[in-house]
């Protein structure tokens, strides 16, 4: 079997690079004091290191001008989930902001049908749904309560939907890392000048930070949507976006595992088990 093109070795890669970029992103907020140049630095040099991935992958350029302007469509929402996320993450608890990411899993569950054409097969749209439910079910809160920070967070998770629908519609016609860094320098670049931050903040920022969560960071950055792009377009998407979201509930579990955070251990164990029946159903 050919991994390098095989759908399921890509979701393993990104299930991989995702946890990691999530759990060093959130190391790397414990010390941080100004959002803006910590992501100008995070997708800056994410992008750089994307474009060593360039040979990997066929070089392909569209020559429909239309593509590009789509293209700088999405730069400009991922440069509105970038600024609005990071805000997020540090002013509402990492469950409700799981909880808001689903929305982008949801919308393009059903986009697989409706906008992709790809056959409904009942079995696995009830199972890419169980896996939402489960990760609900993990970050479900009573205490709940909306405010500016939560805002920030809904317009994130609406940007992102936006971005990565145009991603899939049309990142296929691109040479991947070369899509992937474009979508991460131009951000970069658009928070840098209308957020007008300093480059003495950026220097800050990077001295503060301890240095190997700083690189995987935007190491992975690079790394997860390249091979998530890639997962689309060899797979269907109905499958490859709850699969994607698996993100979440690992990364519950290496808080499990890692550093013994006990909380609500039924609820944990019950969306383990959906998700188990969720794969069997996408299987099928």
């Amino acid at each position: 079997m050919d991994l390098f093109h095989n759908w399921i070795f890509m979701i393993i890669l990104y299930l991989i690079f995702a946890v990691t970029y999530n759990q060093c992103f959130k190391h790397l907020t414990k010390k941080m004091e100004h959002d803006g140049a910590m992501i100008v630095l995070i997708d800056g040099l994410g992008g750089l290191f994307c474009l060593l991935l360039i040979p990997l992958f066929k070089f392909r350029l569209p020559e429909d001008p239309k593509v590009y302007l789509f293209l700088g469509l999405a730069c400009v929402f991922y440069a509105l989930n970038d600024r609005f996320s990071t805000t997020a993450r540090k002013g509402i608890q990492a469950s409700v902001y799981s909880m808001l990411k689903q929305l982008s899993t949801v919308f393009m569950i059903f986009a697989s049908f409706l906008f992709f054409k790809e056959e409904f097969v009942i079995t696995k749209f009830i199972g890419a749904l169980l896996i939402v439910f489960s990760n609900f079910l993990i970050f479900y809160e009573k205490n709940f309560k909306f405010d500016k920070y939560t805002l920030f967070g809904l317009l994130g998770s609406i940007c992102n939907t936006v971005a990565v629908f145009i991603n899939v519609s049309y990142s296929k016609q691109f040479n991947f890392p070369f899509y992937v860094a474009f979508t991460l320098l131009v951000p970069a670049i658009l928070i840098f000048i209308f957020e007008r931050i300093k480059i003495k903040d950026m220097i800050s920022e990077c001295k503060k930070a301890d240095k190997l969560p700083f690189f995987l960071t935007f190491m992975c950055a690079g790394l997860m949507l390249t091979v998530k792009l890639y997962a689309y377009e060899l797979g269907e998407v109905m499958i490859v976006a709850p699969l994607c979201s698996l993100t979440i509930i690992l990364n519950v579990f290496a808080g499990l595992i890692f550093f013994k955070e006990r909380k609500k251990i039924p609820q944990k164990i019950i969306a383990a088990l959906l998700i188990i029946l969720a794969l069997i159903l996408i299987k099928l």
